[in-house]
């Protein structure tokens, strides 16, 4: 008798990350298949025409109690996301804290979410109607893994969208976490999360939706662009920057090397609006690197879960090596080193704040987003060198200018061509703010009640009088 045997089964792969401040496994999950991802997509458009014609302020009603549950797992949440990604704890809590904070704001903005009338002739009636796009796919990063996700996702939901989520690979287990508590408060189908990496995000994008929102790199965000040219969805993108920090001489040296350390070893420079590049006028540069060398050498460097940990883990080792790479290529062509620049020894993926003076433009840690705690420092003759200078770059995210000069301030807001310039603070702002990004760094509102709109169609409704029998 022939014995027939059965073909081998394909595992499906799985998303192993492990704990950046010392190797462990934290999260060991499949990912998902071409097929589940299609299934994701078909189960949210089954869902989608009973979530548009749910009232508007019962969709608000659900994202506010959504935004409760998180609050009640805020520190779940956060322990995972330290876990995940290196970020301190404290800093964990504060990006969960702003999630809760995103999803109430939506659920008030929605229900009032504009229509308006317009001046058409006496017998009729002309209106621009605002209607839910459909089905989108939010796909966030893992820098900030709930806050981002929820500002999506909160602004698709209280709009009348359905959503398939992808979280990146770097943080599945937050993003697995995260959906099923949002979902929590959500009919079947509204919401559907599902993990994998480069594979997972293309089959996802390939699927007939109706918007695409991409918070993350420039180069996934043009391969999205690509794809949903074929598709016809709609592409809201916030990718890479390189952020100019421009100092010029009216300022406190010692003031301004605070603000530039806050603003390039933040989250370990793992911030889409870090410092990634510093213009000093020379008149205080001598000033203004000794005292941000100080601020750097008294970060205390540590594991995420250490209450005094100031400086984190970077999110793996394979982004360590990048980050190294351009500080040892900047080194090599004539960059001087301050500080830090070296791989510490022992397990993790730890990176020391690092200062290096003495750089040029055609640097690639100048050039292109670093995301790691590093402070490239170029020296310029005076404050028009700064701000032209600032200005050339393919990005277009953020700036901050530190200047005490109003006219010069005005003249960084007008001239510089990115999405956001932040006059003498390189982080806050008030709640509610919306930009569109330039150049490779995306476009679209991603942020804001402008993202109401992003997420919804209009329609223009002409209503005539009609003639009966």
């Amino acid at each position: 008798m022939t014995t027939i045997e059965a073909p081998p089964q394909t595992l499906a792969p799985r998303i192993v990350v492990l704990d950046p401040a010392d190797g462990t496994v934290v999260t060991d999950r499949p990912a998902a298949t071409d097929a589940e991802i299609a299934s994701a997509v078909a189960t949210a458009r089954g869902a989608a025409p009973a979530w548009a014609g749910t009232a508007a302020a019962e969709r608000g009603a659900r994202v506010r109690e959504a935004a409760d549950l998180v609050a009640a797992r805020a520190e779940d949440l956060a322990r995972l996301v330290t876990r995940e990604m290196g970020k301190p704890l404290g800093d964990a809590r504060g990006g969960v804290e702003a999630a809760v904070g995103t999803l109430r704001q939506y659920a008030e903005l929605g229900p009032v979410h504009r229509g308006r009338s317009l001046a058409g002739g006496p017998d009729a009636t002309d209106l621009m109607v605002y209607e839910p796009r459909g089905v989108v796919a939010a796909i966030t990063p893992w820098n900030d893994p709930v806050a981002v996700a929820c500002g999506l996702i909160g602004a698709a939901l209280v709009t009348g969208n359905t959503v398939v989520h992808k979280p990146s690979e770097r943080t599945p287990g937050t993003g697995a976490l995260l959906g099923e508590i949002l979902a929590g408060a959500l009919p079947p189908g509204v919401l559907t999360t599902v993990c994998g990496g480069a594979d997972a995000g293309a089959a996802l994008v390939a699927q007939p939706l109706d918007l695409i929102a991409h918070v993350g790199s420039t180069a996934t965000g043009r391969a999205i662009a690509r794809a949903a040219a074929g598709t016809g969805a709609k592409v809201l993108l916030e990718n890479g920057g390189s952020d100019p920090l421009v100092v010029d001489e009216t300022v406190d040296p010692a003031w301004a090397a605070e603000q530039a350390a806050l603003g390039a070893f933040a989250n370990a420079g793992q911030i889409c609006v870090a410092v990634e590049r510093v213009y000093v006028v020379r008149e205080v540069a001598y000033d203004f690197l000794s005292a941000l060398v100080e601020r750097a050498q008294a970060l205390r460097m540590g594991p995420g879960s250490d209450p005094s940990t100031q400086l984190g883990a970077l999110v793996d080792r394979r982004l360590r090596d990048e980050v190294h790479r351009q500080v040892s290529a900047a080194v090599a062509d004539g960059a001087r080193a301050l500080c830090g620049a070296r791989v510490p020894d022992g397990p993790g993926a730890f990176y020391p704040a690092t200062v290096l003076a003495g750089c040029t433009d055609d640097m690639a840690v100048v050039r292109e987003e670093t995301f790691g705690p590093v402070a490239p420092v170029v020296t310029v003759g005076s404050f028009d060198e700064a701000l032209t200078r600032a200005a050339r770059s393919p990005y277009g995210l953020a700036a901050t200018v530190l200047t005490m000069d109003m006219d010069r301030a005005r003249r960084a807001w007008r001239e510089l061509p990115v999405g956001t310039v932040k006059i003498n603070a390189v982080f806050g702002g008030a709640p509610g703010g919306a930009a569109h990004p330039r150049r490779g760094s995306g476009q679209g509102y991603g942020y804001g009640p402008e993202l109401l709109d992003e997420m919804t169609a209009t329609k223009a409704v002409h209503v005539g009088v009609g003639r009966g029998r």
